[in-house]
């Protein structure tokens, strides 16, 4: 993975830099997700190697970091991997939803994974509940939650498999804990490869490699100009990368969108994520000629598979576009990308940098989404609030759960 800033004013920061990144050492003691890419995952292989082989499809219910997560590697590898089962997601409690995705499954060939950090959650356990109405057998579920909540309590009262949430992890930093591991593993996604990549982006940062450089500048740019640069724009050249925009929507936003500390301050970095070339047709000219909010970073893919070219021959009347002839859609996208660079950067007042990714495979995402989560918590210690807790969240579902107390009176 490569990242190619085209900032400026980021000169004599060395003593701006060496703080950040102290204080992320330290972080790293409390904060559980640095730590994932080195953790035990044994466990999950074996129980994934002796799963039923005529389940056929894995449902995932979760919401938000219970299952973006997953929901965006499945989907970036899901083109160029023979996946073993099909994975899907109850995420709304939109009936419509809810019933056209049990129109899609034969319950007897599904397996359900039921997750939630606090065993809380709404959406989740509401849809939960209508499923295990139809069906009560404790072999077709398996519960990821925190150790001591009310899920697991429920998990082991009717026997079925469950895995741990860490206690330090919070839900959107998981999905390289069994949150995403247990449904992508059942999949036949090689996690191992998947923590293989964060590991890699992990020791770039952590022993000076280049990574470190790159997203300590990125991280102080974003924050010395938020006032500014308000708006975050990831453009992703990759229909496969859709989901992990929206992974990144989640993450980017319930972590920096806060109060600041010791202060009345509300602050933030506002995410929206593009896939190219198809909006180039629509949101770039906003980038191009709107008002100067925005930074904008584009993420391509240097290796396309499958090698599929433009036919060399000629329609009447579009002879102008010969000049496609011969050329094979993974350079076509990239030179889509590059000529929207290029334009940007002869606009100078668009902050914007590159991010490359090798190939789709496992360790790419892999390298992408730590890189991503690094980023998010060096630009929230830099704003002076509480990345990982989000009160803005609790407050309205405080409020849906007194709506629903009084549905009952």
């Amino acid at each position: 993975m490569k990242n190619r800033l085209y900032f400026n004013n980021l000169d004599n920061l060395e003593n701006i830099k060496e703080e950040l990144f102290n204080s992320i050492k330290e972080e790293k003691k409390y904060i559980g997700y640095y730590n994932l890419p080195k953790q035990d995952i044994s466990s999950i292989l074996e129980y994934a190697d002796s799963f039923d082989r005529k389940i056929k499809n894995i449902v995932v219910f979760g919401i938000g970091g219970s299952s973006l997560g997953a929901k965006a590697i499945y989907s970036f590898l899901k083109p160029i991997k023979d996946m073993k089962r099909r994975l899907l997601f109850f995420e709304s409690t939109d009936p419509l939803n809810i019933s056209e995705l049990i129109k899609e499954i034969d319950m007897d060939k599904t397996h359900f994974i039921v997750i939630s950090k606090s065993g809380r959650t709404v959406e989740t356990i509401s849809v939960f509940k209508y499923i295990y109405a139809k069906n009560q057998k404790s072999d077709s579920y398996t519960i990821i939650t925190d150790k001591g909540s009310n899920l697991d309590r429920f998990a082991k009262s009717i026997g079925s498999k469950l895995f741990y949430i860490p206690s330090t992890v919070g839900g959107r930093f998981s999905v390289l804990s069994a949150v995403g591991l247990v449904p992508l593993a059942l999949c036949g996604i090689d996690i191992k490869a998947l923590l293989k990549g964060a590991k890699k982006i992990k020791k770039s940062f952590f022993e000076d490699g280049e990574i470190k450089s790159i997203l300590l500048n990125k991280a102080i740019f974003y924050a010395k100009n938020h006032e500014q640069y308000s708006i975050n724009t990831l453009f992703a050249y990759s229909e496969g990368l859709k989901y992990f925009t929206e992974w990144y929507v989640q993450l980017w936003g319930e972590s920096l969108g806060k109060i600041q500390k010791n202060s009345i301050l509300n602050i933030g970095l506002t995410p929206i994520g593009l896939i190219g070339s198809k909006d180039q047709h629509s949101f770039l000219q906003l980038i191009m000629e709107g008002k100067r909010d925005k930074s904008v970073t584009f993420i391509k893919i240097k290796e396309h598979k499958p090698t599929l070219k433009i036919p060399d021959i000629t329609l009447p009347h579009l002879e102008a576009l010969d000049i496609l002839n011969g050329i094979e859609f993974g350079d076509l996208i990239n030179m889509q990308c590059d000529s929207i660079i290029e334009a940007l950067l002869n606009e100078k007042e668009i902050p914007t940098d590159e991010v490359i990714i090798p190939r789709v495979d496992e360790k790419s995402i892999g390298e992408l989404i730590y890189y991503y989560e690094l980023l998010t918590s060096l630009v929230g210690h830099l704003l002076n609030i509480d990345t990982y807790n989000q009160n803005g969240v609790e407050a309205g579902k405080i409020i849906l759960k007194e709506k629903l107390a009084k549905l009952k009176r």
